[in-house]
């Protein structure tokens, strides 16, 4: 995933940034991903899966009565918890924040959505709340727009190559 220049934080996770103060102020140097072990790759599944059986799907509006609530799910929550979640216990697990960004990207149906990208040597892969597999981004249906910064996780920077995948896998 070829990433651009800094942009907008979206206003959930600013939000939640004020709530969470040393959640998104992890600063990171800049290094090459790292090569993920098998046992690490165990690791990455069973959180995806365990937190996907876990949480009950419904809306910020449904459960706060408004939009954009970023927060830790205690039993229910929407795409955005759900990455939360996922984040947090692999970062229990010795995964780094720099490696764990959370990731906005457009459905298919043109539906805003949050997934979370495991930056790793063997490419970028998602933990998503709609798909129990962890999967290369190349291999979702989804057009990423922005992701967390990988040397700062208060901080957002855009996809450049997210646009042209979806646009040159429209003739295949």
């Amino acid at each position: 995933m070829q990433t651009g220049s800094v942009t907008s934080q979206p206003i959930g996770h600013y939000e939640f940034c004020q709530k969470h103060k040393g959640e998104c102020n992890v600063k990171s140097k800049a290094t090459v991903a790292p090569r993920v072990t098998e046992r690490g790759w165990a690791t990455i599944r069973q959180v995806n899966a365990q937190v996907n059986r876990e949480i009950t799907p419904v809306t910020d509006q449904e459960l706060f009565g408004r939009d954009e609530v970023w927060a830790y799910p205690q039993d229910a929550g929407d795409c955005e918890d759900f990455v939360l979640e996922k984040r947090k216990r692999l970062m229990r697990k010795g995964f780094s924040a720099g490696e764990l960004l959370i990731t906005v990207v457009r459905k298919p149906d043109g539906e805003g959505h949050a997934v979370l990208t495991v930056r790793t040597a063997q490419g970028d892969f998602v933990l998503d709340n709609l798909e129990n597999g962890v999967k290369l981004w190349t291999q979702t249906p989804y057009r990423y727009l922005k992701r967390q910064a990988s040397f700062n996780s208060g901080r957002w920077v855009t996809i450049d190559n997210g646009a042209e995948l979806v646009v040159g896998s429209v003739g295949n």
